[in-house]
Parts: C-alpha cells; sequence; structure tokens
C-alpha cells in the first residue's frame, strides 16, 4: 500500500484523536498530512505513520485544506478523512483492490451512524426535483445498500467527502478540489468532474466505517449561508450536462 492520507482538525482533538488512534491498526500509510485550520493542543500523532503538520494561519474551506494537502503528492493514491470518523478494521486494502479497475478515479466504502446503520454517502446527483423530494422527506437521493446483503462494488453518481479514496492521477486530472467551494458540494462537483473526465466513482458497500457525525453547525446562519452558496455554484457549474453513473461508459483520457 502506498498511499498519503489527509486529515484536516477545526479544534476536533478529542475526534481527531480517535481517530488517529484508530491508525494504529492500519499498515501502509506512507504519509499522513494532519492539518489544524485552527490551532490546537492535544492532538497525538500515529507513532508508526510519518507526519507532516500544517498549521494553517488563516482557516481554510474543505476544499482548500485537502488541495494542500495533496500538493507534491507522490503516493499513486491519496486519501481524504473526516476526523469523525472511525475504522472498525483496515479498510484500505479492500478500497485499493477497487483500483485493480484502471478507470476507477475514487472509491469510498459505506458509510455506517454509530447504531451501524447506513447513512447517505452515496448518492445521485442533486437536481431541483430530487431536492424537493428530500425537502418533502420523500427520497433523499441514497443508493440503499445494506452491507450485509450487498457487498459487490458499484459505480455511483457521487459519494460524499467525509472519506475518498483516490486514485492520485485522477485527482491530479481533474485538477483537485474546487476551492471555491467553500464548504459543501466540493464532493458532488469532483465527482462530477470524474465522471465528465471518463473515471468512474465507486462505492463498495462491503466496506465499512463509522461516522460520528456532527451536525448541529448545519443549522447555523453561516452555515446555511454557504449551503446555499455551493448548491446554487453547482447548478450554474452543472445543471443539465451530468453523466448517469449506470448508462457511463469512461471514454478515452488524455492523461
Amino acid at each position: 500500500m502506498n498511499l498519503r492520507l489527509s486529515v484536516v482538525s477545526h479544534q476536533q482533538a478529542p475526534l481527531a484523536n480517535r481517530f488517529l488512534s484508530d491508525l494504529q491498526r492500519v499498515d501502509g500509510i506512507t504519509e499522513l498530512v494532519l492539518t489544524e485550520n485552527l490551532p490546537e493542543p492535544g492532538l497525538v500523532l500515529p507513532d508508526h505513520i510519518p507526519t507532516r503538520r500544517i498549521v494553517n494561519p488563516h482557516p481554510l474551506g474543505f476544499a482548500g485544506n485537502h488541495n494542500q494537502a495533496f500538493e507534491g503528492c507522490g503516493q499513486p493514491f491519496f486519501c481524504v478523512a473526516n476526523p469523525d470518523i472511525r475504522l472498525y478494521g483496515d479498510p484500505f486494502p479492500g478500497l485499493l483492490a477497487c483500483m485493480d479497475d484502471p478507470d476507477v478515479g475514487v472509491v469510498a466504502p459505506l458509510v455506517l451512524s454509530p447504531a451501524g446503520l447506513p447513512e447517505d454517502n452515496a448518492r445521485h446527483f442533486p437536481t431541483p426535483w430530487n431536492l424537493g423530494l428530500k425537502l418533502l422527506g420523500l427520497d433523499d437521493g441514497r443508493y440503499h445498500f445494506q452491507p450485509s446483503v450487498q457487498s459487490d462494488p458499484r459505480p455511483v453518481e457521487w459519494v460524499a467527502g467525509m472519506f475518498l479514496l483516490f486514485r492520485t492521477a485522477a485527482f491530479r486530472d481533474v485538477g483537485g478540489f474546487d476551492a471555491k467551494f467553500h464548504l459543501y458540494y466540493e464532493d458532488v462537483d469532483i465527482c462530477a468532474r470524474l465522471w465528465k473526465a471518463g473515471w468512474k466513482v465507486v462505492c463498495d458497500p462491503g466496506i465499512t466505517v463509522m461516522h460520528e457525525a456532527q451536525r448541529a453547525s448545519r443549522h447555523k446562519p453561516r452555515y446555511m449561508s454557504w449551503h446555499a452558496t455551493s448548491m446554487a455554484r453547482y447548478f450554474l457549474k452543472h445543471l443539465g450536462r451530468l453523466p448517469s453513473a449506470e448508462r457511463n461508459t469512461p471514454q478515452h483520457r488524455s492523461n
């Protein structure tokens, strides 16, 4: 295994330390880039993984932080993980097996809640229609995976950014995350651009991680404003020009 792992903490040391402790059971990560978006004491680094620590003078958004961590990446794989992820075991051998298909640009595990229920980390691309259905509580756009029932990897339209394993060539091919998305929709956007560039987006429900979701901020005015702005930017970029994961056949790529 030869990959760079990027983790960003926003004064979330208790959460981040649980994830960093889980990494003690993972072999083969060749570099951890740990970004303190806001300076904080108390982060405990794993002792068996070479670690580069970045302390931002000013906070960056999700995209800016992970693009910064990607700079100069010489490993063939680049993983983005939220600090509120927990690992049941080592997810990387299974995820890397999906990369045996050279057209796979990014793969995600199935994300479970602390209660063991599947979250909605694999979804169909948002449209005004399906967002309306979600608002009415009729359909949240997710792929309905059950890890004990459906374990084969499959293409999906997009996967959420809490845990993503990219092929470095694919991430570089599309120019990384779009940093003009300060927060929200940067994961939808990069999956759309990967599909358009001929790369597959895959979820493997046979591999699971747990998400200790911290969602209280979603209802704060600043976060709601970021969400609305990112949604508008996404629709301006992509609406009416999106491929379907079920119908898409990767085309020749220039890289």
